[in-house]
């Protein structure tokens, strides 16, 4: 579909129109990248009027039950809801079960609601090679609400900073999550901490990691904002605490906008994304080059057979890359 058309289906809210546009982002293909750049250029002006939330934390965690419920809430008041969820792939096959979406049934039949679940292909810091651009997108159509689920892997996944407005992570009572407030990670990128599944057996457990965690807090640097994460605690299942995580963040949102935060926070993004698309764009060259795919193979043997060592072979490539270009 031609990128005007596609574009101006997208803006009147064609959900169909949105899930081909992602597809086409996302697409590896060097004329589809064409397409789909031109596609953002047209949302780019349209893609500022959200509130972007990360929501993080180990697997099990219930961050897919937990979005369901909160995303519940917020259309309740008004809001359309975009949930980006990103699913690990195998390191083997590289295929991803993509089960996220399932555990969102409420919200799945929400007609306000979208819900994109997109493997992670290998990408670190817990996002998808293109959550971004996807973001871009559901803003451009319409969606004032983008939650943003990662992968779930632990303490590595702090791209998704670089996105948000900001992080709510979750972290399960009794699973020594508390101690992680002395490690540097991930727990330094989140502005909410919520302790989940706080019902039935477990509310002794999350009472007391609720207590520990309000300590642990303190041993962290603030974030940019001046502030430090504040512990919320709730149960997804009974509907227990999402109205104050849903007015806390929306405290939050409030405060960024009025002391000039957020438009700095935003403009910070925009650099950080442009460093890693120039990475990932050299990367991409460098992988497909002609005078690299003629050497790599050779080379790979000669390191795999201990003749010569992997820095050697490195540096070889980048300087055959480098004259050759």
């Amino acid at each position: 579909m031609d990128p005007a058309e596609l574009f101006h289906l997208l803006r009147s809210g064609d959900r169909a129109a949105l899930a081909q546009a992602i597809t086409l982002v996302e697409s590896t293909l060097p004329i589809e990248q064409v397409r789909a750049e031109e596609l953002l250029e047209r949302c780019l002006p349209f893609a500022q009027d959200s509130l972007r939330i990360g929501i993080t934390g180990p697997p099990g965690v219930g961050k897919s039950t937990l979005i369901d419920a909160f995303g519940m809430l917020l259309i309740k008041q008004g809001h359309r809801v975009a949930v980006l969820a990103v699913d690990p792939s195998s390191q083997q096959s590289g295929g991803s079960i993509l089960g996220d979406k399932t555990r969102m049934e409420r919200l799945g039949a929400e007609p306000a609601a979208f819900i994109r679940p997109t493997a992670s292909r290998g990408s670190l810091g817990g996002l998808a090679r293109r959550t971004r651009e996807a973001m871009v997108l559901c803003e451009a159509a319409g969606y004032d609400r983008i939650l943003i689920e990662t992968v779930g892997v632990g303490q590595s996944e702090l791209d998704v900073d670089h996105l948000t407005d900001l992080n709510v992570l979750l972290t399960l009572p009794g699973a020594g999550d508390e101690l992680q407030g002395i490690k540097r990670g991930i727990m330094e990128s989140a502005d909410l901490i919520v302790v989940t599944k706080s019902d039935g057996a477990n509310t002794a457990r999350a009472n007391a990691a609720f207590l520990d965690l309000q300590h642990a807090v303190q041993l962290l640097p603030p974030r940019a904002h001046g502030g430090r994460a504040e512990v919320l605690a709730c149960s997804a299942l009974m509907g227990e605490g999402l109205d104050t995580l849903r007015d806390r963040i929306a405290q939050l949102h409030e405060r960024f906008q009025a002391n000039g935060h957020l438009a700095s926070r935003r403009a910070a993004q925009e650099g950080w994304w442009m460093h890693r698309t120039v990475e990932e764009g050299l990367l991409q060259a460098f992988r497909t080059h002609p005078k690299v795919i003629e050497a790599l193979p050779a080379l790979g043997a000669e390191v795999e057979a201990g003749r010569i060592s992997p820095f050697k072979a490195a540096r070889q490539l980048l300087e055959l890359f480098r004259t050759a270009s």
